[in-house]
């Protein structure tokens, strides 16, 4: 009898029914866990993917959205889908542009028609404003003709194509923008914006700037802080650690007002240096970047020292200790053995101090002038003042592909890192 034949199963009804492999018991058992263990994760992912992914896609689909014209001029977009482009449309879609004109001015929606196009170019503003004043009954006759011998800009192509342009369901308007760039209303490439309102590179350079210059200052003060308490005793570096954890029990605001408090010309530090003969006239250290960089440092130092601190402990002395005794000078014996094995922890914490810097708002606002505010206050701007929730998402935007970035870039060092340890 072969194998198969061995294997087969009777499924008559005198005989039982065949008992399963160990193997296949495996199999279940190993199934039925998954299923556990996914019933166990689902309501964490729902909470992710409703609190954290959907607002994020949310933001970046407001970076690109374009509902403006096409929800406020619905009959004049409706009409140019027949129009081939090379001229100036014919009558129809002229007339559709006065319907709609008159009833965005009816229903309180010129404004948002006159900011979506006076993003594209100022003048059409203005062309959109004049119009309105001048505004032919529907029923005339030749509204082409009237409409362009009062505004000769409606007999331009250029502003139908921009009209076109600014009406399609996504823009890369903003986008562009964020970047100093945009889509030239004439010949319709993409130019760089002039010199006088370009803004946003700027700012983004300071951003990256001002937070990698936070980071550093952690840096330099969080490893030998870590260093020292490390080497602790157990219960004396709890104790310690609870006072650099401290600031985190006090809100973020009392802590920034606290160093306007101690900044200003007639606070604590002025005053004391004044006493002590150390200078003569009060240091001028809030309402500038010296401020944004005392204030910064101390709120995002711990957010440094924490994981370094974690490395730093689980490192043993007797590397260091080998070393020396193999006759290397303490200070190489540090550097060469001790240093290299803390990279990961300086890693995480530079990058988790650099990732949180990059967003801050309250701190520059508060303690910085006007040219140390940071994308976060544009985007503040834009999204409680001017209500321009598409550049304010293409900044966030801005802010979240840093990020991501950030992360593969600790990725590839953390993997790099325990790679090169387990050779």
């Amino acid at each position: 009898m072969s194998q198969n034949d061995m294997l087969a199963v009777d499924t008559s009804p005198g005989n039982p029914p065949p008992r399963t492999t160990l193997k296949q018991q495996l199999r279940q058992a190993q199934a039925r866990y998954q299923k556990r263990s996914l019933l166990l994760i689902a309501p964490l992912f729902l909470f992710i993917l409703v609190s954290f992914l959907f607002p994020i896609l949310s933001i970046l689909g407001k970076s690109v959205s374009n509902p403006d014209l096409r929800v406020n001029m619905p009959l004049t977009i409706e009409a140019m889908r027949q129009w081939p482009g090379k001229d100036v449309p014919d009558e129809s879609v002229f007339k559709a542009l006065v319907t709609d004109l008159r009833t965005a001015r009816n229903t309180g929606q010129v404004a948002a028609i006159t900011k979506r196009l006076g993003y594209e170019d100022g003048q059409y503003r203005t062309l959109i404003t004049r119009t309105l004043r001048k505004l032919p009954s529907d029923d005339s006759p030749d509204l082409r003709g009237q409409l362009i011998a009062e505004q000769p800009l409606w007999g331009e192509l250029a502003t139908w194509k921009t009209l076109d342009r600014a009406s399609r369901p996504f823009t890369s308007y903003y986008l562009l923008a964020v970047f100093d760039h945009k889509v030239d209303p004439q010949r319709g490439e993409v130019v760089m914006q002039p010199a006088d309102q370009a803004l946003y590179i700027d700012v983004l350079l300071r951003t990256l700037v001002m937070a990698g210059m936070v980071t550093l200052l952690c840096v330099a003060l969080g490893y030998p802080l870590s260093y020292w308490l490390a080497k602790q005793p157990n219960n004396r570096a709890n104790m310690l650690m609870i006072l650099v954890l401290l600031p985190f029990w006090t809100s973020l605001i009392v802590r920034t007002a606290s160093w306007i408090v101690l900044l200003q010309s007639g606070g604590l530090i002025n005053r004391s240096l004044i006493n002590l003969g150390i200078i003569d006239q009060p240091l001028e250290l809030v309402f500038n970047r010296l401020g944004v960089y005392i204030s910064m440092t101390h709120i995002l130092l711990p957010f440094f020292v924490l994981p370094l601190y974690a490395v730093m402990k689980g490192i043993s002395p007797n590397y260091v200790r080998a070393a020396i005794s193999l006759g290397a000078h303490p200070f190489v014996a540090f550097w060469r053995v001790y240093v290299p094995q803390t990279y990961a922890g300086v890693t995480a914490g530079a990058l988790l101090v650099f990732m949180m810097a990059i967003g801050y708002y309250i701190t520059p606002a508060l303690l910085g002038g006007p040219g140390d505010q940071m994308i976060s206050y544009f985007v503040a701007f834009f999204t409680n003042t001017t209500m321009n929730w598409g550049m304010a998402a293409a900044l966030g935007t801005q802010l979240l592909v840093i990020v991501v970035l950030l992360y593969v870039v600790y990725i590839r060092v953390t993997r790099t890192g325990a790679e090169a340890a387990a050779r």
